[in-house]
């Protein structure tokens, strides 16, 4: 048998846990990540001390605490992603601006969907996978565990989500062009320097950022729409639609990347503790 396919019917096997017993040990695995082992402790303090130099070390320290709190959440969130049935699925993740979708497609448009590494990113997969009959493709980053990947993306293709590596997305997207789709790009990822050039200032940093979804956007003149997902309480989310762009093909420079790092700049800003702290955002320096 292969790693992987152990390693997914062990998942599996935990999925089936109902919520309340995932988020005991939710419970547990915070205090190891947070009290015992203090997983990247260092790069969170870093990462909030310079996107936020005007709050105080204490108002830093409960952002952490709340990111930390939220993490093993999403942790064993995703496990039940395995399992979960579509019903409960859609209990947990409320839809607003839906309408922003239906009238793009209706028009027999393609959508270039941004997105951010914010609350259940994840779990946001398979509600919009269930939200449309049109297709939706996910554009990710391969990891470089192949085991661990494979298991990724047989959990988010379970309701028919395709899974696109970064480096086809031009030829898959080019393939459902002549009918309405989403295309969804996680946009806050770091990309190497060989992929883009291009800095931004984003949370007070110099910050290297992928304009692949702009790329495509201008391509194809298709409109960009942010899927905001946003927590409410443990558990349950909702996600909005926002059209940021109409004419891709009208805006100047780099001027679509721009809108939509601005935008989830805002969203981090105003509830900093379910963005993705402990990533190495900005290990990516400008060249001298």
């Amino acid at each position: 048998m292969r790693k992987s396919s152990v390693v997914n019917f062990f998942v599996y096997l935990v999925s089936l846990l109902p919520f309340w017993v995932l988020y005991r040990l939710s419970d547990i695995l915070y205090v190891l990540l947070y009290h015992v082992a203090g997983y990247r402790k260092a790069v969170v303090r870093e990462n909030l001390r310079n996107a936020f130099p005007e709050k105080s070390e204490n108002e830093r320290r409960q952002i952490a605490r709340k990111f930390y709190r939220f993490l093993p959440d999403l942790i064993v969130e995703s496990i039940k992603m395995r399992s979960i049935s579509a019903e409960e699925a859609k209990r947990r993740i409320a839809i607003y601006g839906i309408e922003e979708l239906e009238r793009h497609f209706e028009a027999g448009k393609g959508v270039v969907g941004v997105t951010a590494h914010y609350a259940n990113w994840e779990l946001g997969i398979h509600r919009l996978s269930l939200l449309t009959d049109n297709p939706v493709l996910i554009i990710y980053k391969p990891l470089h565990n192949k085991t661990v990947d494979t298991i990724y993306n047989s959990v988010r293709s379970r309701f028919g989500a395709v899974m696109v590596p970064m480096k086809q997305t031009l030829r898959k997207i080019v393939a459902y062009r002549q009918q309405p789709h989403i295309s969804v790009f996680v946009a806050d990822q770091t990309p190497m320097h060989r992929d883009s050039d291009y800095f931004i200032r984003f949370l007070n940093q110099d910050t290297l950022v992928y304009t692949g979804a702009e790329k495509i956007a201008k391509k194809t003149n298709f409109p960009v729409v942010f899927c905001h997902i946003d927590r409410l309480r443990r558990g349950y989310y909702c996600c909005t639609f926002t059209t940021l762009v109409e004419n891709p093909a009208e805006v100047p420079g780099h001027g679509i990347t721009d809108i939509h790092n601005r935008f989830t700049e805002d969203i981090i800003r105003q509830k900093p503790e379910w963005w993705l702290w402990s990533h190495r955002r900005w290990k990516r320096k400008p060249k001298v």
